[in-house]
């Protein structure tokens, strides 16, 4: 972590979704250095053991929890697991997704179609829902969606990616007024995020268009989600629900 953050988030346990990479990672790493106990869940595995591993060398709890997010079945059994080792979810980060390549849209199967829509969509709605009602036994909690620019600057290239967005954009405003007054949700929007996805990228096309798209000329570091997930999950949060937050360079 290169930046120290002043919320303390000691006693609080949070759960992350696709919380082994990429901003996931990061928001792991950045509530486990503000004192929470974190659970890691993601599909493969191996990834979130050594996120974990990683998590517990900075003298955090942490488990990490195999679980595909697209399968409703997947999402109840996370819930369990996570609550049979931690008793609790105050904080639910709906972190995970994907947007896989394509050449044409007709060129995306039914298949796939399905599975952008599911692991984007279908399981936050899940996991919220669920999570959500035991908040409210509980007394209360903050769910945390994470969305896209591409939500509200669609391009040919993530069709079925910017739709799922819109959803979970939407769907946040819906849980806050389903879920208030004990249960706060919230959704971060970010833009280019220079995580390990971006290895695969042009970064001197990159470069080139973020000088005329991007009003700080540069992609995100994912270090730069980390204060605002912390805002929003925190009781200085108080009293923000339904809202997008944009951290997106001033994306255009």
């Amino acid at each position: 972590m290169k930046q120290h953050h002043i919320i303390d988030m000691t006693g609080k346990t949070v759960l992350i979704t696709g919380g082994s990479r990429g901003l996931g990672r990061s928001m792991a790493l950045g509530f486990a250095a503000a004192g929470a106990d974190l659970a890691i869940a993601g599909r493969k595995a191996e990834s979130c053991d050594a996120t974990a591993e990683e998590i517990r060398a900075m003298g955090a709890t942490c488990t990490a929890h195999a679980c595909h997010v697209g399968y409703w079945d997947q999402c109840d059994a996370l819930v369990e697991s996570v609550y049979a080792a931690h008793g609790k979810v105050d904080v639910l980060i709906n972190n995970a997704g994907m947007s896989p390549l394509y050449d044409r849209p007709v060129d995306i199967s039914e298949a796939l179609y399905d599975k952008v829509l599911d692991v984007n969509l279908k399981g936050p709605f899940r996991l919220s829902a669920v999570i959500g009602e035991r908040m409210i036994e509980a007394g209360g909690g903050s769910i945390i969606n994470v969305s896209s620019g591409a939500a509200v600057r669609p391009r040919a290239n993530v069709i079925t990616y910017s739709a799922a967005k819109a959803g979970v954009n939407a769907m946040t405003e819906a849980f806050a007024d389903a879920l208030g007054p004990k249960v706060r949700v919230n959704c971060i929007m970010p833009g280019p995020f220079l995580t390990d996805i971006s290895t695969a990228w042009d970064m001197d096309t990159f470069n080139e268009r973020a000088r005329t798209s991007i009003a700080l000329e540069r992609g995100g570091e994912p270090d730069e989600v980390v204060g605002a997930a912390l805002y929003l999950a925190s009781d200085h949060a108080a009293y923000t629900t339904a809202a997008i937050i944009r951290i997106d360079g001033g994306s255009h």
